[in-house]
Protein backbone atom coordinates (compact mmCIF):
# COMPACT_ATOMS: atom_id res chain seq x y z
CA UNK A 1 0.00 0.00 0.00
CA UNK A 2 2.81 2.38 0.96
CA UNK A 3 4.56 1.75 -2.43
CA UNK A 4 1.30 2.23 -4.33
CA UNK A 5 0.65 5.59 -2.67
CA UNK A 6 4.18 6.78 -3.47
CA UNK A 7 3.93 5.63 -7.12
CA UNK A 8 0.64 7.50 -7.58
CA UNK A 9 2.11 10.68 -6.12
CA UNK A 10 5.16 10.53 -8.42
CA UNK A 11 2.91 10.96 -11.42
CA UNK A 12 1.31 14.17 -10.12
CA UNK A 13 3.61 15.99 -7.62
CA UNK A 14 7.06 17.62 -7.66
CA UNK A 15 9.93 15.64 -6.17
CA UNK A 16 10.34 17.91 -3.09
CA UNK A 17 6.67 17.55 -2.19
CA UNK A 18 6.88 13.78 -2.58
CA UNK A 19 9.90 13.62 -0.25
CA UNK A 20 8.06 15.64 2.39
CA UNK A 21 5.01 13.41 2.23
CA UNK A 22 7.18 10.27 2.45
CA UNK A 23 8.83 11.62 5.62
CA UNK A 24 5.43 12.31 7.21
CA UNK A 25 4.14 8.85 6.26
CA UNK A 26 7.27 7.27 7.69
CA UNK A 27 6.72 9.03 11.02
CA UNK A 28 3.09 7.93 11.12
CA UNK A 29 3.95 4.32 10.34
CA UNK A 30 6.72 4.32 12.98
CA UNK A 31 4.32 5.63 15.62
CA UNK A 32 1.67 3.02 14.84
CA UNK A 33 0.55 1.08 17.98
CA UNK A 34 0.92 -2.11 15.97
CA UNK A 35 4.63 -1.42 15.59
CA UNK A 36 5.49 0.30 18.92
CA UNK A 37 5.16 -2.10 21.84
CA UNK A 38 3.12 -0.73 24.74
CA UNK A 39 4.81 -0.98 28.16
CA UNK A 40 3.31 -3.26 30.80
CA UNK A 41 2.11 -1.19 33.75
CA UNK A 42 2.29 -2.44 37.31
CA UNK A 43 0.83 -0.48 40.20
CA UNK A 44 2.31 -0.19 43.69
CA UNK A 45 0.13 1.18 46.50
CA UNK A 46 2.34 2.32 49.36
CA UNK A 47 2.72 4.38 52.51
CA UNK A 48 3.71 7.99 52.01
CA UNK A 49 6.84 7.44 54.10
CA UNK A 50 8.09 4.99 51.44
CA UNK A 51 8.11 7.51 48.58
CA UNK A 52 11.88 8.08 48.51
CA UNK A 53 13.16 4.48 48.78
CA UNK A 54 10.50 3.06 46.45
CA UNK A 55 11.30 5.69 43.83
CA UNK A 56 14.87 4.34 43.78
CA UNK A 57 13.60 0.75 43.65
CA UNK A 58 11.29 1.72 40.76
CA UNK A 59 14.17 3.22 38.77
CA UNK A 60 16.32 0.12 39.28
CA UNK A 61 13.44 -2.20 38.41
CA UNK A 62 12.62 -0.35 35.18
CA UNK A 63 16.27 -0.55 34.10
CA UNK A 64 16.13 -4.31 34.58
CA UNK A 65 12.71 -4.50 32.87
CA UNK A 66 12.65 -1.86 30.09
CA UNK A 67 9.24 -3.06 28.92
CA UNK A 68 7.66 -2.30 32.31
CA UNK A 69 6.41 0.96 33.82
CA UNK A 70 6.04 0.98 37.62
CA UNK A 71 3.30 3.32 38.83
CA UNK A 72 3.79 4.36 42.46
CA UNK A 73 0.70 5.57 44.31
CA UNK A 74 1.31 7.00 47.78
CA UNK A 75 -1.27 7.47 50.54
CA UNK A 76 -1.75 6.76 54.20
CA UNK A 77 -1.34 3.03 54.79
CA UNK A 78 -4.89 2.54 56.07
CA UNK A 79 -6.19 4.28 52.96
CA UNK A 80 -3.93 2.14 50.75
CA UNK A 81 -5.44 -1.02 52.23
CA UNK A 82 -8.98 0.30 51.83
CA UNK A 83 -8.38 0.94 48.13
CA UNK A 84 -8.17 -2.83 47.75
CA UNK A 85 -10.54 -4.14 50.43
CA UNK A 86 -13.33 -1.57 50.09
CA UNK A 87 -12.95 0.05 46.65
CA UNK A 88 -11.81 -3.08 44.77
CA UNK A 89 -8.86 -1.33 43.12
CA UNK A 90 -6.12 -3.45 41.53
CA UNK A 91 -2.47 -3.33 42.53
CA UNK A 92 0.50 -5.60 42.01
CA UNK A 93 2.20 -4.65 45.28
CA UNK A 94 1.03 -3.18 48.59
CA UNK A 95 3.63 -1.81 51.03
CA UNK A 96 2.47 -0.31 54.34
CA UNK A 97 3.97 1.34 57.40
CA UNK A 98 2.36 -1.16 59.79
CA UNK A 99 2.60 -4.88 59.02
CA UNK A 100 -0.39 -5.54 61.30
CA UNK A 101 -2.65 -3.88 58.70
CA UNK A 102 -1.74 -6.72 56.34
CA UNK A 103 -2.24 -9.37 59.00
CA UNK A 104 -5.58 -8.00 60.21
CA UNK A 105 -7.14 -6.49 57.07
CA UNK A 106 -5.57 -8.19 54.03
CA UNK A 107 -4.79 -11.79 55.03
CA UNK A 108 -6.19 -14.25 54.04
CA UNK A 109 -9.12 -12.77 52.08
CA UNK A 110 -7.19 -10.27 49.95
CA UNK A 111 -3.62 -11.63 50.10
CA UNK A 112 -2.09 -15.09 50.43
CA UNK A 113 0.97 -13.88 52.34
CA UNK A 114 2.61 -10.87 53.96
CA UNK A 115 6.20 -9.99 54.83
CA UNK A 116 7.81 -7.85 57.55
CA UNK A 117 10.80 -6.10 56.03
CA UNK A 118 11.85 -2.72 57.51
CA UNK A 119 11.76 -0.63 60.67
CA UNK A 120 11.42 3.02 61.65
CA UNK A 121 10.63 5.24 64.62
CA UNK A 122 8.72 8.47 65.17
CA UNK A 123 10.52 11.78 65.72
CA UNK A 124 9.45 15.37 66.24
CA UNK A 125 10.63 17.23 63.14
CA UNK A 126 11.24 20.96 62.89
CA UNK A 127 13.21 23.65 61.03
CA UNK A 128 15.51 26.52 61.94
CA UNK A 129 12.45 28.81 61.76
CA UNK A 130 10.49 26.85 64.39
CA UNK A 131 9.74 28.57 67.68
CA UNK A 132 12.08 27.37 70.45
CA UNK A 133 14.21 25.51 67.88
CA UNK A 134 17.41 26.19 69.84
CA UNK A 135 16.17 24.84 73.17
CA UNK A 136 13.90 21.88 72.43
CA UNK A 137 15.23 18.40 73.32
CA UNK A 138 14.14 14.85 74.16
CA UNK A 139 13.23 15.78 77.72
CA UNK A 140 11.38 19.10 77.32
CA UNK A 141 9.65 18.69 73.92
CA UNK A 142 6.15 18.28 75.38
CA UNK A 143 6.62 21.40 77.53
CA UNK A 144 7.68 23.32 74.43
CA UNK A 145 4.55 22.15 72.57
CA UNK A 146 2.39 23.52 75.41
CA UNK A 147 3.78 27.05 75.05
CA UNK A 148 1.59 29.83 73.74
CA UNK A 149 2.07 30.37 70.01
CA UNK A 150 3.79 27.03 69.38
CA UNK A 151 1.89 24.96 66.80
CA UNK A 152 2.31 21.30 65.87
CA UNK A 153 0.89 18.80 63.41
CA UNK A 154 0.31 15.09 62.92
CA UNK A 155 -1.42 12.96 60.31
CA UNK A 156 -4.98 11.62 60.45
CA UNK A 157 -5.04 8.46 62.64
CA UNK A 158 -7.97 7.07 60.67
CA UNK A 159 -5.95 7.12 57.45
CA UNK A 160 -2.27 6.94 58.35
CA UNK A 161 -0.30 4.78 60.82
CA UNK A 162 1.99 7.70 61.66
CA UNK A 163 -1.14 9.48 62.89
CA UNK A 164 -2.36 6.75 65.20
CA UNK A 165 1.22 6.17 66.36
CA UNK A 166 1.48 9.86 67.26
CA UNK A 167 -1.50 9.75 69.61
CA UNK A 168 -0.09 6.53 71.10
CA UNK A 169 3.16 8.41 71.74
CA UNK A 170 1.37 11.11 73.72
CA UNK A 171 -0.07 8.45 76.04
CA UNK A 172 3.30 6.69 76.36
CA UNK A 173 4.94 10.05 77.08
CA UNK A 174 2.37 10.70 79.79
CA UNK A 175 3.40 7.42 81.44
CA UNK A 176 7.14 7.75 80.79
CA UNK A 177 7.50 11.31 82.07
CA UNK A 178 4.88 10.78 84.83
CA UNK A 179 2.83 13.72 83.57
CA UNK A 180 -0.82 12.65 84.15
CA UNK A 181 -2.35 15.57 82.23
CA UNK A 182 -0.07 15.53 79.19
CA UNK A 183 -2.58 13.93 76.78
CA UNK A 184 -5.41 16.11 78.08
CA UNK A 185 -3.44 19.34 77.70
CA UNK A 186 -2.02 18.67 74.23
CA UNK A 187 -4.51 16.39 72.44
CA UNK A 188 -7.90 16.60 74.16
CA UNK A 189 -7.67 20.38 74.59
CA UNK A 190 -6.95 20.87 70.88
CA UNK A 191 -8.95 18.10 69.13
CA UNK A 192 -12.00 15.88 69.66
CA UNK A 193 -9.77 12.81 70.25
CA UNK A 194 -10.32 11.33 73.71
CA UNK A 195 -8.48 9.03 76.14
CA UNK A 196 -10.04 6.38 78.39
CA UNK A 197 -8.16 4.34 80.98
CA UNK A 198 -8.80 1.22 83.02
CA UNK A 199 -6.08 0.26 85.44
CA UNK A 200 -2.85 0.13 83.43
CA UNK A 201 -4.65 -0.04 80.07
CA UNK A 202 -5.27 3.05 77.92
CA UNK A 203 -7.58 3.45 74.93
CA UNK A 204 -7.45 6.42 72.58
CA UNK A 205 -10.83 7.07 70.92
CA UNK A 206 -10.47 8.59 67.45
CA UNK A 207 -13.80 9.80 65.95
CA UNK A 208 -14.53 9.35 62.23
CA UNK A 209 -14.03 13.07 61.60
CA UNK A 210 -11.28 14.76 63.58
CA UNK A 211 -11.96 18.38 64.44
CA UNK A 212 -9.01 20.48 65.63
CA UNK A 213 -9.90 23.28 68.03
CA UNK A 214 -8.24 26.58 67.26
CA UNK A 215 -4.87 27.02 65.57
CA UNK A 216 -2.50 25.02 67.75
CA UNK A 217 -2.91 21.65 66.00
CA UNK A 218 -3.05 20.88 62.28
CA UNK A 219 -3.98 17.46 60.88
CA UNK A 220 -3.43 16.19 57.33
CA UNK A 221 -4.31 12.84 55.64
CA UNK A 222 -0.72 11.51 55.58
CA UNK A 223 2.50 12.38 57.36
CA UNK A 224 4.47 13.49 54.29
CA UNK A 225 1.86 16.23 53.74
CA UNK A 226 3.04 17.83 56.98
CA UNK A 227 6.34 18.79 55.36
CA UNK A 228 4.78 21.71 53.51
CA UNK A 229 3.30 23.01 56.78
CA UNK A 230 6.78 22.99 58.31
CA UNK A 231 8.50 24.57 55.33
CA UNK A 232 5.90 27.34 55.08
CA UNK A 233 6.03 28.07 58.81
CA UNK A 234 2.35 27.19 59.33
CA UNK A 235 3.42 24.87 62.15
CA UNK A 236 6.60 24.71 64.21
CA UNK A 237 6.78 20.96 64.77
CA UNK A 238 5.45 17.82 63.07
CA UNK A 239 5.45 14.17 64.09
CA UNK A 240 7.19 12.26 61.31
CA UNK A 241 8.99 9.00 60.72
CA UNK A 242 12.71 9.35 61.25
CA UNK A 243 13.33 8.26 57.65
CA UNK A 244 11.20 11.13 56.30
CA UNK A 245 13.07 13.66 58.45
CA UNK A 246 16.41 12.29 57.22
CA UNK A 247 15.34 12.29 53.56
CA UNK A 248 14.20 15.93 53.77
CA UNK A 249 17.17 17.20 55.79
CA UNK A 250 14.97 18.30 58.68
CA UNK A 251 16.11 18.89 62.24
CA UNK A 252 14.39 16.54 64.67
CA UNK A 253 14.07 15.54 68.30
CA UNK A 254 14.97 11.88 68.81
CA UNK A 255 12.34 10.75 71.31
CA UNK A 256 13.28 8.23 74.04
CA UNK A 257 13.07 4.55 72.91
CA UNK A 258 10.36 3.90 75.50
CA UNK A 259 7.99 6.13 73.56
CA UNK A 260 9.21 6.40 69.92
CA UNK A 261 7.79 2.94 69.00
CA UNK A 262 11.01 1.79 67.37
CA UNK A 263 12.55 -0.43 70.05
CA UNK A 264 11.35 -4.07 70.37
CA UNK A 265 12.70 -4.28 73.94
CA UNK A 266 9.89 -1.91 75.01
CA UNK A 267 7.12 -3.94 73.39
CA UNK A 268 5.39 -4.71 76.72
CA UNK A 269 5.46 -1.02 77.68
CA UNK A 270 4.01 -0.05 74.29
CA UNK A 271 1.19 -2.59 74.61
CA UNK A 272 -0.42 -0.65 77.44
CA UNK A 273 -1.89 1.64 74.78
CA UNK A 274 -4.41 0.95 72.02
CA UNK A 275 -6.23 3.17 69.55
CA UNK A 276 -9.83 2.74 68.37
CA UNK A 277 -10.19 4.19 64.88
CA UNK A 278 -13.61 5.47 63.76
CA UNK A 279 -14.73 5.24 67.39
CA UNK A 280 -18.47 5.13 67.96
CA UNK A 281 -19.41 4.06 64.43
CA UNK A 282 -19.88 0.33 64.97
CA UNK A 283 -17.14 -0.15 62.37
CA UNK A 284 -14.26 0.45 64.75
CA UNK A 285 -10.76 -0.95 64.28
CA UNK A 286 -8.58 -1.40 67.35
CA UNK A 287 -4.80 -1.19 67.02
CA UNK A 288 -2.47 -2.04 69.90
CA UNK A 289 0.79 -0.11 70.15
CA UNK A 290 3.76 -2.19 68.99
CA UNK A 291 7.25 -1.68 67.52
CA UNK A 292 7.15 -0.13 64.05
CA UNK A 293 7.68 -2.72 61.32
CA UNK A 294 6.76 -2.18 57.66
CA UNK A 295 4.97 -4.85 55.66
CA UNK A 296 4.69 -5.79 51.99
CA UNK A 297 2.49 -8.16 50.02
CA UNK A 298 1.04 -8.99 46.62
CA UNK A 299 -2.76 -8.59 46.61
CA UNK A 300 -4.75 -11.49 45.17
CA UNK A 301 -6.16 -9.21 42.45
CA UNK A 302 -2.68 -8.46 41.02
CA UNK A 303 -2.78 -8.74 37.22
CA UNK A 304 0.95 -9.27 36.63
CA UNK A 305 1.90 -11.61 39.45
CA UNK A 306 5.35 -12.59 38.16
CA UNK A 307 6.39 -8.94 37.91
CA UNK A 308 4.87 -8.20 41.32
CA UNK A 309 7.02 -10.91 42.91
CA UNK A 310 10.09 -9.63 41.04
CA UNK A 311 9.47 -6.16 42.46
CA UNK A 312 9.11 -7.54 45.99
CA UNK A 313 12.31 -9.55 45.50
CA UNK A 314 14.16 -6.36 44.58
CA UNK A 315 12.85 -4.56 47.70
CA UNK A 316 14.08 -7.44 49.88
CA UNK A 317 17.40 -7.97 48.07
CA UNK A 318 20.76 -6.64 49.23
CA UNK A 319 20.36 -3.83 46.68
CA UNK A 320 16.96 -2.97 48.11
CA UNK A 321 18.25 -3.09 51.69
CA UNK A 322 21.02 -0.65 50.82
CA UNK A 323 18.45 1.73 49.27
CA UNK A 324 16.43 1.66 52.49
CA UNK A 325 19.50 2.17 54.69
CA UNK A 326 20.53 5.15 52.60
CA UNK A 327 17.09 6.66 53.15
CA UNK A 328 17.23 6.36 56.94
CA UNK A 329 14.95 3.34 57.12
CA UNK A 330 16.79 0.27 58.44
CA UNK A 331 15.71 -3.02 56.84
CA UNK A 332 15.25 -6.14 58.95
CA UNK A 333 18.39 -8.27 58.76
CA UNK A 334 16.17 -11.08 57.48
CA UNK A 335 12.66 -10.45 56.14
CA UNK A 336 9.97 -12.52 57.90
CA UNK A 337 7.17 -14.10 55.88
CA UNK A 338 3.72 -15.33 56.90
CA UNK A 339 1.07 -17.35 55.09
CA UNK A 340 1.45 -19.10 51.76
CA UNK A 341 4.83 -17.64 50.81
CA UNK A 342 5.67 -17.97 47.05
CA UNK A 343 8.62 -20.24 46.27
CA UNK A 344 10.44 -17.44 44.43
CA UNK A 345 10.72 -15.48 47.71
CA UNK A 346 11.75 -18.42 49.90
CA UNK A 347 15.55 -17.93 49.48
CA UNK A 348 15.45 -14.38 50.92
CA UNK A 349 12.52 -14.58 53.38
CA UNK A 350 12.44 -16.57 56.60
CA UNK A 351 9.14 -18.38 57.07
CA UNK A 352 7.81 -17.17 60.41
CA UNK A 353 4.21 -18.34 60.39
Amino acid sequence: MYITVVAAMQARLPTAAIIGIIVVLGILFAASPSIVQQKIQIKVFHAGSLIAPLQEVKESFEKKHPNVEVQLEASGSVEAVRKITELGKRAEVLAVADWLLLKNLMYPEYADFYIKFATNNVVLAYTDKSRCADEINSQNWYEVLKRRGVRFAFSDPNRDPCGYRTVMIFVLAQLYYKEPNLFKELIEANTNIRLESSGHHYTVLVPPEIAPKGDKVKIRPKSVELLALLEEGIVDYAFEYRSVAVQHNLRYVELPPAIHLGDPTYEDFYRQVEVKLNAGTGNEKTIVASPIIYGITMPKNAQHKDLALEFIRLVLSEEGKEIFRRNGQPPLETALGYGNLPDVLAPIVEKAG
